[in-house]
């Protein structure tokens, strides 16, 4: 399997380091969960992929393509979600996803049907001519999944996704990215709702101050942690306490 995104000895630094020459392998066609207590380096890491932070040291590969050298075709093949949602309040779902298939290219013969197939699949297409002005956080959350889906990435990032929805918006973001990992696309996701990494995840990273502490699948950290049938909450709070301890 190849590749999606390599990360190498990846480099943050504001007052403190933020990330830490990280070194972090996504394979193609995974879902992978990057977890980690506040402050552990999730967010800074995925803006620096995303392009929308500049590390100070280290590279970052995407399917191949130095996305430093070459961040336009980079980013042709990443879409990034944050956990508050981007929109243009006076536009309405249908007018937004056509304004962002333009910025990327999508010809409009392919960006009307997709967009009608994405608002049908997250359940918006009855309020596709609603202003987004008057949408709760789910509905807004949803048409921001959306506007990253429209110019069908092979690369999604999603900080947070699941934040403040409820539960049936949730599974409904849920189901669309699983259907996105099961059509080919690589998904990375932080969630602080480590049921839904456990569930969801094919592999999980853990990292903590700016460093990969731990990675595998759910099986493989409890052999680490020596826990067989542990819950990913369990072997995540012994880990990163155990490094704390360590630290400390």
């Amino acid at each position: 399997m190849s590749d999606a995104l390599v990360l190498a000895g990846l480099t943050k630094t504001f007052r403190n380091p933020a990330v830490d020459r990280l070194d972090l392998t996504v394979r193609a066609g995974e879902l992978y969960a990057l977890l980690g207590p506040n402050g552990a380096g999730k967010t800074t890491t995925l803006r620096m992929v995303a392009g929308l932070l500049k590390p100070d040291a280290g590279a970052i590969s995407v399917f191949g393509i130095d996305a430093l050298a070459e961040p336009i075709a980079a980013k042709r093949l990443i879409a990034w979600a944050p956990d508050e949602p981007l929109l243009y309040d006076r536009l309405t779902p249908v007018e937004y996803l056509e304004f962002v298939a333009g910025l990327w290219g999508v010809a409009p013969d392919v960006a009307l049907p997709r967009a009608e197939e994405l608002l049908k699949t997250l359940g918006l297409w009855d309020e596709r001519n609603r202003r987004c002005e008057g949408f709760s956080r789910g509905m807004k959350q949803k048409a921001a999944l959306a506007g990253a889906l429209i110019h069908d990435p092979k690369l999604l990032i999603l900080d947070e996704p699941l934040t403040g929805l409820d539960a049936a918006v949730a599974r409904q973001v849920k189901d669309l990215l699983q259907a996105r990992v099961d059509a080919g696309a690589t998904v990375i996701l932080t969630t602080h709702i480590l049921e839904v990494a456990e569930r969801m995840a094919d592999r999980i990273g853990i990292i903590q101050g700016g460093r990969l502490l731990a990675e595998g699948t759910l099986d493989d950290l409890r052999a680490r942690t020596g826990e067989q049938g542990a819950t990913l909450e369990d072997v995540f709070l012994d880990l990163t306490t155990e490094t704390e301890a360590a630290v400390a």
